[in-house]
C-alpha cells in the first residue's frame, strides 16, 4: 500500500489563529499634553484639603485681648508730662509772640488741628469774631478740630486736649495765669508752649519748671 507523503511543519504557511493562552498584543496609546489635574507620576492624586478636627477648630479663633479691670481704669492724667518751652515776651507782645511760634509749627508740618491758643489777657481777634455768631457756633470749630482753636484762657475748662497748647500770657498776671497754666499743661499731650513773662510763668507753674 502507497502511503501519502508527509509535508513538515516548517514548510506550512503562518498560522492564523494565535497560539493558547497567548493574545495579540494591545497598541499603547500615544501621550499627549498632560493637563493640570493630571498628577505627575509618582505623586498621589490632589484630594479636598483635610477639614480641621473639631478641637482644633474650636480654638482656630485668636482669643480675645483681656480687658483692663474696672478697678484701676487708665487716666489721662498720669501720662508722662509734655515738653514746655518758654518764650520770653512782655505782656504786649505776647500774643505776637505766640502767633509767631504757631506759624512756627505750621512749617515744620503740624496740623492746624493740633493747636490750641490760650490768651490770658484780651482775646485774641479771632475768637472775638467768632464768638459773635454764638457760643454755640463757636465751640463746635473746636469740636469739628480741623483748624487752629483760640481761646480765652477763663475758658480753659472747657477746652478740649490738643497734642499743642499755646498760651499767651498778654494779661492778667493774677489768678487766670495761676490757674489756666496749671490746666493748660495737662491740656498738652505733647508741647507746652508759654509766651510771656518767665517770672510770672514759674511762679505760676511751679519752681520745678
Amino acid at each position: 500500500m502507497l502511503q501519502e507523503p508527509q509535508i513538515p511543519e516548517s514548510a506550512q504557511g503562518p498560522r492564523v489563529t494565535p497560539a493558547a493562552g497567548r493574545t495579540a498584543p494591545t497598541p499603547r496609546p500615544v501621550p499627549g499634553p498632560r493637563s493640570a489635574a493630571t498628577p505627575r507620576p509618582g505623586r498621589p492624586v490632589p484630594g479636598p484639603a483635610r477639614p480641621t478636627p473639631p478641637a482644633q477648630r474650636a480654638h482656630s479663633a485668636p482669643a480675645p485681648a483681656p480687658v483692663a479691670p474696672t478697678s484701676a481704669p487708665s487716666r489721662p492724667e498720669n501720662r508722662s508730662a509734655p515738653q514746655l518751652q518758654l518764650i520770653p515776651a512782655p505782656a504786649g507782645g505776647a500774643l505776637d509772640a505766640a502767633e509767631e511760634a504757631v506759624d512756627l509749627l505750621l512749617e515744620s508740618g503740624r496740623a492746624p488741628g493740633d493747636i490750641l491758643v490760650l490768651t490770658t489777657g484780651e482775646q485774641h481777634p479771632w475768637a472775638a469774631h467768632e464768638l459773635s455768631f454764638g457760643d454755640a457756633a463757636y465751640w463746635a470749630q473746636q469740636d469739628a478740630g480741623d483748624d487752629v482753636f483760640f481761646a480765652d484762657a477763663s475758658a480753659v475748662d472747657q477746652a478740649k486736649p490738643r497734642p499743642v497748647v499755646v498760651v499767651a500770657v498778654n494779661g492778667d498776671a493774677g489768678d487766670t495765669v495761676a490757674r489756666a497754666l496749671p490746666v493748660a499743661r495737662d491740656r498738652a499731650a505733647a508741647l507746652l508752649i508759654v509766651c510771656g513773662d518767665p517770672q510770672t510763668i514759674n511762679s505760676a507753674l511751679g519752681a520745678g519748671v
